[in-house]
């Protein structure tokens, strides 16, 4: 009998239906399928307030550990043969209760010289999350051989403004009945489904080299040159203002909240004013950069760490 765990945190449920659609194929007689939701022991609300929102930005971007529920005896006492890890992206950075875990002595039990996939389902920017990711996981001892990214397709300042009203109103429906609906589509939650055919393969076989091929092959991934773009240049600004936002104090230090405001109002400009010049920046320089589009292509659709 093989042994899957399914890790995941989920504020909306939409992660959540992902998994279980992989579920479906995954599922085998000769296959038993648990599943772990990570809990914070201050659970987050949702919808979101939007003062929240912002507030969980500094210690969400630095992967500062918060205090988890620990999983159950049950999920520990067992040896995985598999592990699919399911996350959100905060602030182009894993979620809170993601990296904590990834953090924790749990983790480094469950997934140490374990198999794992991972599995992001964001709005659209996942390639740096995804690169902590990997380094966590080789933290804990796990062994990468997987990888699935699913997101919103729409154009990314369409994409922002739905995003903001699921995330704020709660309601992932079309926006005035104009907008399209946020997040993934149901059409590729639905059809998740056709990755747990390979990775069941590899999973009975004991054989993951060529998984990510595979996955690849069902457009498991697809990397946009000009998010690679747009999501380095967020880490790097996003860095300066979370390392100064957080010598302030903790949640409700009159300075910190003072820098959150400013925060905000900058992450709007970056949104609708620096954004646009990265696109143009991108396009000006599209023929010179082909070959490393071509490399970075290459790399971030695959498993693979670059020290």
């Amino acid at each position: 009998m093989k042994e899957v765990l399914i890790i995941y945190y989920s504020q909306t449920g939409q992660l959540l239906d992902i998994l279980k659609n992989i579920e479906t194929t995954l599922k085998d007689e000769e296959i038993n399928i648990s599943y772990y939701k990570i809990t914070p022991s201050q659970e987050y609300g949702f919808p979101w307030k939007a003062e929240d929102f912002y507030e969980v930005f500094p210690e969400s971007f630095l992967q500062v550990p918060q205090e988890l529920e620990k999983p159950p005896e049950e999920i520990l006492s067992k040896k995985y043969d598999l592990v699919i890890l399911g996350y959100q992206v905060w602030f182009l950075t894993p979620s809170r209760p993601i990296s904590s875990f990834l953090n924790s002595e749990s983790a480094k039990k469950l997934l140490k010289n374990t198999p794992v996939v991972t599995l992001v389902a964001c709005r659209n920017m996942w390639i740096q999350a995804q690169e902590k990711i990997k380094r966590l996981l080789k933290k804990t001892g796990a062994q990468l051989t997987g990888h699935i990214a699913l997101v919103d397709r729409h154009i990314n300042h369409i994409s922002v403004i739905t995003i903001q009203h699921w995330m704020m109103k709660g309601k992932k429906d079309r926006l005035f009945g104009i907008f399209p609906k946020p997040g993934v589509s149901d059409e590729e939650i639905e059809g998740a489904s056709k990755f747990g055919t390979p990775i069941k393969k590899a999973l009975l076989s004991g054989k993951f080299n060529e998984l990510q091929n595979r996955l690849l092959a069902l457009d498991a991934v697809r990397v946009n040159p000009y998010l690679v773009r747009t999501d380095e240049r967020g880490n790097v600004l996003f860095s300066k203002w979370a390392n100064q936002i957080i010598k302030k104090g903790k949640a409700g230090n009159p300075k910190r909240t003072k820098w959150i405001g400013l925060f905000k109002y900058y992450l709007l400009f970056a949104i609708w004013v620096i954004a646009p010049i990265v696109f143009i920046v991108f396009l000006l320089t599209y023929l010179p950069m082909t070959a490393k589009r071509r490399r970075e292509r290459k790399y971030y659709s695959s498993v693979a760490l670059n020290e």
